[in-house]
C-alpha cells in the first residue's frame, strides 16, 4: 500500500532541531539525563522521538534493547505498549460512529447482549463475623458506549486493588492472554462492577470490552480492523498485537532481575508464547515513529498526509474533557501519577485519553488542552496542539517508582529546549 508523504515527518532523515524550534544545546540536556541513566542501569534503554511543526526535532536511542545480551536499542526497536493501546481502540469505535454503524449513547448490551443484566458488587462488614462481605444490585442505568470510553461504566482492572470485585477478577483470570474477547466478556458477565455506570471514574477493564464491541459491529477481529482501518493507513507498519519471528532482534526487554514487583497487570507478550487475546485496553506491540504518526494524526485534527482518518470534529471530541464535576474517582486513580485526570490537578479524561483542562496545577509542564497516555510498562506520549508538538518516549520497565518518574523527567526536559 503507497503511504502518502506530504506534510509528514521523515523519521528516517536527520533531526533537524533548529528548524522545528527547539535549541539543540539545551536538547543535549535530555540526552545527557538518559545516557547516564542508562550507564548506570537505572532503565534499560529507551528511545525519544520529538516532532514540532510536523519537523523533526530530535530521534534518539539509548542503552540496551535487551542488557542481559547486550544487544543494543535502536531506533526502530519495538516495544510493548501495553495501555498507549486504549486510544487506538477508541479511534476504532469513532471510526464505526462515523459510519453510522454505532453511538456513544448506545447501550452496551445492544452489542454485547451479555452484559445486559450485569450487577454492580455493594462491599460491607458483616457485624457477626467482621468479614467482609458482597451483596448485589441491579444498575440503576445501562452502561453505555461513552462509559467504555472514559472509564465510567464500572468495570476495574483485578490486579490494581484487593476488593472483593477485584478478587473475583482474579480469580476468573480476566487477563489471560491466551483468552479470546469474546470469552472475556463472558468472564466478565458472570461478575460484579464496582461501581453504578457513569458515577465514578475507574480505570479498568473498560476499553477492551470496547475492542469487542468493534469485533461485533465490525464483523472482523481487531487485529484486522487495526490494520485496514488504521494503521496500514497511517503507516504504522511495525504495530500489531504480535511480532514475526524475523523481527524479534528488534523486541525491547526489561531489567527483569531489578524489577521490584511482578510484572504488572497488562498483557506482557513473550514470543514463546504469543498472545491469543487482542486486548483492546493493552496488548498492543509498536515503535517510537509509528507511534508518533498516530499523535501526529490526532495532533492534526484527524489527518496525516493525505489520509484523513478522522473528522476535524470527532477529533474535537476525543480530546475534550469527559468527566462531569459530579462524578467519583476510583481508589486508586492517584496511582496514576501525573497522568491522573484528577481534578486537583487540572485534568481529565476525554475518550481513550488523558487531557490537561488548566496551565496551572499540574506538577509538570505543558499547555491547557494537551492531550496524552502511557503504557504499564513504561511508553508515553503526549501531544501539545499549542506548541504543535508531538513527543514519543518509549520504555520497558518493571518497576513503577521508575518508569513512571519518566514521564515528569522529559515534559520538564523538552518544554526547557523550546526556543
Amino acid at each position: 500500500m503507497s503511504i502518502p508523504t506530504s506534510h509528514v515527518y521523515d523519521a528516517s532523515a536527520a533531526p533537524n532541531p533548529e528548524a522545528a524550534g527547539f535549541s539543540p544545546s539545551r536538547l543535549q540536556r535530555l540526552s545527557a539525563v538518559l545516557r547516564a541513566d542508562t550507564d548506570n542501569a537505572a532503565i534499560p534503554g529507551a528511545v525519544a522521538l520529538i516532532v514540532r511543526d510536523g519537523k523533526l526535532a530530535y530521534f534518539d536511542a539509548f542503552g540496551y534493547a535487551d542488557r542481559k545480551t547486550l544487544r543494543p536499542m535502536q531506533r526502530n526497536s519495538i516495544f510493548r505498549i501495553a495501555s498507549m493501546t486504549k486510544p487506538l481502540t477508541v479511534v476504532a469505535a469513532l471510526l464505526l460512529m462515523e459510519q453510522g454503524k454505532l453511538l456513544l449513547t448506545d447501550p452496551v448490551w445492544r452489542y454485547l447482549p451479555e452484559l445486559r443484566d450485569v450487577k454492580v458488587g455493594v462491599e460491607d462488614m458483616d457485624a457477626s463475623t467482621g468479614q467482609r462481605r458482597l451483596t448485589l444490585e441491579p444498575c440503576r442505568r445501562a452502561i453505555t458506549v461513552h462509559d467504555l470510553m472514559r472509564h465510567t461504566a464500572g468495570f476495574a482492572y483485578g490486579q490494581f486493588g484487593d476488593s472483593l470485585v477485584q478478587r473475583s477478577y482474579r480469580a476468573s483470570q480476566l487477563m489471560d492472554n491466551q483468552q479470546t474477547n469474546a470469552e472475556m466478556v463472558a468472564k466478565l458477565a458472570q461478575l460484579p462492577l464496582s461501581h453504578q455506570p457513569g458515577t465514578t471514574f475507574e480505570y479498568g477493564m473498560s476499553t477492551d470490552v470496547l475492542g469487542h464491541v468493534v469485533e461485533v459491529v465490525s464483523g472482523t477481529g481487531l487485529d484486522c480492523f487495526f490494520a485496514e482501518h488504521i494503521t496500514q493507513p497511517l503507516g504504522m507498519l511495525d504495530t500489531a498485537f504480535g511480532i514475526p519471528p524475523n523481527e524479534l532482534h528488534r523486541l525491547a526487554e526489561p531489567q527483569r532481575e531489578a524489577a521490584q514487583a511482578n510484572i504488572p497487570a497488562v498483557v506482557p507478550y513473550e514470543p514463546a508464547r504469543p498472545a491469543k487475546w487482542l486486548s483492546g485496553g493493552g496488548g498492543l506491540l509498536s515503535t517510537a515513529a509509528d507511534y508518533a504518526r498516530f499523535s501526529q494524526m490526532l495532533l492534526n485534527e484527524g489527518e496525516l498526509g493525505a489520509v484523513r482518518l478522522l473528522a476535524r470534529k470527532t477529533v474535537h471530541l476525543m480530546i475534550q474533557n469527559h468527566l462531569p464535576a459530579t462524578l467519583n474517582y476510583g481508589r486508586h486513580t492517584a496511582d496514576l501519577g501525573v497522568a491522573a485526570p484528577l481534578p486537583q490537578l487540572g485534568q481529565g479524561y476525554g475518550l481513550g485519553i488523558g487531557v490537561r483542562m488548566h496551565a496551572g496545577l499540574s506538577p509538570v509542564p505543558g499547555s491547557s488542552g494537551d492531550f496524552y497516555w502511557g503504557g504499564a510498562l513504561g511508553p508515553y506520549f503526549w501531544a501539545d496542539p499549542a506548541e504543535k508538538l508531538t513527543v514519543v518516549f518509549m520504555l520497558q520497565e518493571l518497576n513503577v517508582q521508575i518508569r513512571t518518574r519518566y514521564r515528569a523527567l522529559l515534559r520538564g526536559l523538552v518544554y526547557q529546549a523550546l526556543r
